[in-house]
């Protein structure tokens, strides 16, 4: 160990520990969107401190204009003003929407801009984002329905379009989206094989939609769409999937060659029909095919000469008149 620190090499423990991290980091859920909102979060902060200013100020200007100086009564109903102010007077950014509840019952849905609550009667239950969300979920060791296990990572966009029902007819809708989603995932996979897992994603995308579209629309949450970003099969059964994709690729080229080799031998056997009934044919193709052979080989061939009398024009005449003698027995 000693050593490793004065080469200045890191032990295993944290090698493996960092791959670790990285692992984590490369995960689907690391993209979610985030439950508390990261932009303008201090935009309410800011404009409440602002109101409270304010009202302190407009309450000590009325009482040194009307009683001609300020006391510690004025400071008093000034603070109490201004406290007021801030818990009645609110502001929500454009994106958002606010479900107020009076004595516990569902009132009104306020925003964007400023809106009003009454103290102590009135309190926000919810503050929804009605922007595009992210959340990404996984089925690890999932079974495909021939039994496979694979692992899939997945991502779904949604948003919400009624901030009353994500208020009052579910707890948490970023949980709820994200379990649907993954539930349906799991469910789908179930109910396909591996190849078509593989290789059917836009189909797949389209289910898992609907799936969740189903169970989303009651809480007022809209699904756009679903897309699935990896799918990961066993090292051992992706050398089994690749073998059987040779070897069906291997079976259509045997099929292809078989339908060749049967339209080759039917033009064989129409041409042995026609040389049968014409033996000049026969024998000017003859001639042909050994004058090709003889120009691809650029050297000589040596005919017997018997095989030579057969392309004299004695030895034509005589297959002339033998096959008009045949014509005439017949």
């Amino acid at each position: 160990m000693m050593q490793n620190r004065r080469n200045g090499k890191k032990p295993r423990g944290a090698s493996r520990g960092e791959q670790t991290r990285q692992e984590e980091a490369l995960r689907i859920e690391t993209y979610n969107s985030p439950k508390t909102r990261h932009t303008d979060e201090n935009a309410g902060i800011v404009f409440s401190a602002f109101l409270f200013v304010v009202s302190i100020l407009v309450v000590a200007a009325i009482s040194y204009v009307a009683r001609g100086g300020i006391d510690i009564w004025t400071l008093s109903i000034a603070l109490a003003v201004a406290v007021l102010a801030i818990f009645t007077v609110r502001i929500a950014p454009q994106w958002e929407r606010v479900v107020i509840l009076r004595f516990g019952n569902y009132h009104r849905t306020s925003g964007p801009g400023i809106y009003v609550t009454i103290p102590f009667m009135e309190h926000i239950a919810l503050r929804a984002d009605l922007r595009v969300m992210l959340t990404g979920f996984s089925a690890e060791e999932t079974l495909t329905a021939d039994l496979v296990p694979v692992n899939v990572d997945a991502a779904v966009f949604w948003m919400v379009w009624d901030a009353e029902k994500a208020c009052m007819e579910v707890e948490d809708y970023y949980d709820a989206v994200a379990l649907a989603a993954q539930t349906a995932l799991r469910d789908a996979i179930g109910r396909k094989n591996i190849a078509d897992v593989a290789t059917r994603r836009v189909q797949l995308d389209t289910e898992l939609r609907e799936t969740i579209e189903e169970k989303t629309s009651v809480w007022g949450v809209s699904i756009l769409s679903v897309e699935i970003r990896d799918v990961v099969v066993p090292k051992d059964l992706q050398n089994s999937m690749a073998a059987e994709a040779r070897a069906e690729r291997e079976k259509d080229a045997r099929i292809v060659l078989a339908e060749v080799e049967k339209d080759i031998a039917s033009m064989l056997s129409e041409a042995t029909d026609i040389y049968r009934k014409d033996e000049t044919a026969f024998r000017l193709r003859s001639m042909h095919l050994l004058s090709e052979g003889i120009k691809e080989s650029q050297g000589t061939i040596v005919i017997p000469s018997a095989y030579a009398e057969g392309f004299t024009e004695d030895a034509l005449r005589a297959a002339t008149e033998g096959t008009q003698g045949k014509g005439n027995q017949a």
